[in-house]
């Protein structure tokens, strides 16, 4: 049976976009992170007779009839979804879903509070996570979320219907994960990549001195702000400013070409494949690493990253634990990757049960679709890493400066056009009134 998926994603996998546009149009969703789990869904969801097509984060309540007609589910890969800062859009969300007739199937969501699962900070989100959750069980048999402290927090309001499965973005080859030390022990020379996370100041001295003891260390940023400042140097609030976290041209991580960001995951993950190591703050950007099976390692600084660690037993410290001398050496001394690996077909068993009471296909079982699917990637040119500009060649700066030129050209059309409408609404205005008035004497 043919199914129509509509999924809740930025952009699809196969969809390309250079920097310059994927910046303007945040096709990567404010955080790269976002596209690994998203595409992970798509190849997951993906069979010969699925056909999936991304929402690219677009709620309209108007639309509502217009999904019921087009599709059969709506599928929604989520991350942090219940804080604070996000539950405006979750009302959003939720007045959508009420409108839906068709299935609609969450695919991972989590809470963001401390690593303690404070939940009084969550109080003034119960009433917003609980309207959204009830809207979905009303369509759905459960909600899939990322680990036992978002189970226990919606078991607290009250619900009953969830199930644990993490995220997507560990099954990105299904039941094959095998993340393996390449040598003994970490030396200087060896390339280590860096996550952070810029709002996580106590990362500023283990940035420094990494940065003095590893020469090949490279940082790969994920945020859009920081794409912003690759592509076109510091935004003007921030110019001639400094920081000891790299989010300034000025620091040496910029100065010295060591930052690298991707705008696919596909590309992310094969710059990876050739690390040593790699550790940090950001959740995906580990699982990045340790699905391109390079060693990972975790400091989880909130619930959302350390119920993940936990769930697939990705080495880990907890933030505040973490010594301000921490070496990469240690981290990959004392890093265990036995428990990921042995358990990693349990989990993706607890994935494939849940697909399977929602009525969701996988691709995995499915032939030659998972197979298809990578060999598709592998025949699409996506757009490398983005490096500081200072350290990007001339034809590239050159293409830039066009492309900036043309845009700003099609926009001064827009304003034009839009000037013109205006105009013609005045004219028409102006005249109907009396025409009207005339004719109904």
């Amino acid at each position: 049976m043919h199914q129509r998926i509509l999924m809740r994603a930025k952009k699809g996998p196969f969809d390309v976009y250079s920097a310059e546009e994927a910046f303007e149009g945040n096709w990567i969703g404010e955080n790269n992170g976002n596209l690994v789990f998203s595409h992970a869904a798509h190849k997951l969801l993906k069979t010969r007779s699925t056909e999936i097509t991304s929402n690219q984060f677009k709620i309209d309540l108007r639309e509502a009839d217009l999904v019921n007609e087009r599709y059969d589910v709506f599928v929604i890969p989520l991350a942090n979804a219940f804080r604070r800062s996000y539950a405006h859009r979750l009302v959003t969300m939720t007045k959508f879903i009420e409108r839906l007739k068709i299935p609609v199937v969450v695919l991972g969501v989590g809470v963001q509070t401390d690593v303690n699962g404070d939940r009084e900070y969550l109080r003034p989100i119960d009433d917003v996570v609980t309207r959204f959750v009830r809207a979905v069980l009303d369509r759905s048999h459960s909600i899939g979320v990322r680990g036992e402290i978002t189970e226990g927090y919606l078991r607290t309001l009250g619900f009953s219907a969830v199930d644990v499965i993490g995220c997507p973005s560990m099954f990105l080859h299904g039941d094959s994960l095998r993340v393996e030390k390449k040598k003994a022990a970490l030396d200087r020379d060896d390339r280590v990549a860096l996550t952070i996370s810029p709002y996580v100041k106590s990362m500023a001295k283990i940035i420094a001195a990494h940065h003095e003891r590893y020469p090949n260390l490279r940082y790969l940023p994920q945020d859009l702000k920081t794409l912003g400042t690759l592509l076109y140097g510091d935004a003007p609030e921030d110019r001639g400013k400094t920081a000891a976290i790299p989010i300034h041209t000025s620091h040496p991580l910029f100065v010295e070409d060591k930052v690298r960001m991707f705008l696919d995951p596909w590309t992310w993950m094969d710059y990876l494949s050739g690390f040593e190591f790699a550790f940090g703050t950001r959740i995906h950007g580990t699982i990045t690493a340790l699905v391109s099976g390079t060693p990972g390692y975790l400091f989880a600084h909130d619930s959302r990253t350390l119920e993940l660690a936990r769930y697939f037993d990705i080495p880990h410290r907890v933030m505040k634990d973490v010594p301000a001398d921490v070496d990469a050496a240690q981290l990959y001394d004392e890093a265990d990757y036995t428990a990921l690996n042995d358990g990693h077909k349990a989990r993706y068993e607890t994935m494939l049960s849940f697909l399977a009471k929602h009525d969701l296909g996988n691709s995995f079982a499915d032939g030659d679709s998972a197979a298809r699917f990578d060999a598709e990637v592998r025949a699409t040119t996506f757009p490398p890493a983005v490096r500081p500009a200072a350290a990007t060649d001339r034809d590239a700066l050159l293409a830039r400066v066009q492309w900036l030129r043309d845009r700003n050209a099609g926009l001064q059309q827009e304003v034009e056009t839009l000037r013109e409408q205006q105009l013609r609404a005045r004219v028409r205005r102006a005249v109907g009134g009396p025409v009207r008035r005339i004719l109904n004497r």
